[in-house]
């Protein structure tokens, strides 16, 4: 987070804005304050970043919160399916799943969102849809 986000959130959430946060899920959500909506990726293996993250932001999430995971193959599905399970997440927050651009067709997932029958939602990345990888847009 960059230093000045939590004091930000904390007056735009006074003038009655709703504040959300993306966050890698690398760095403590808690420094939000409440009111504000914590949007946090949990790394699969298969990105790369599993090693980053901080677990610890699970027990901290809030009603209304949601986890992001990026899944590139059926491995990393699997994983999240056991963290999901793991830490109970369905009852912390709302989970999305999203394909890896380029890596996993949206349809295949959307086949296993649905066989698994957990309540997930499929999150496709539009900007990748509409641009691919170019960046700034």
């Amino acid at each position: 987070l960059q230093k000045g986000a939590p004091v930000l959130a904390r007056r735009l959430l006074d003038l009655g804005y709703t504040v959300l946060c993306e966050t890698s899920g690398e760095r403590d959500i808690d420094l939000m304050p409440p009111g504000v909506r914590r949007i946090m990726d949990l790394k699969p293996p298969g990105s790369g970043e599993a090693h980053r993250m901080r677990w610890e932001n699970i027990a901290q999430l809030r009603p209304g919160d949601e986890v992001k995971f990026v899944i590139t193959d059926r491995a990393d599905f699997e994983w999240m399916l056991d963290v999901i399970r793991r830490y109970d997440l369905l009852s912390r927050a709302h989970v999305l799943v999203s394909p890896a651009y380029t890596q996993l067709p949206p349809a295949e997932l959307a086949a296993w969102i649905l066989a698994c029958g957990l309540d997930l939602r499929l999150n496709l990345q539009m900007h990748k849809t509409l641009w691919g990888e170019e960046r700034g847009r």
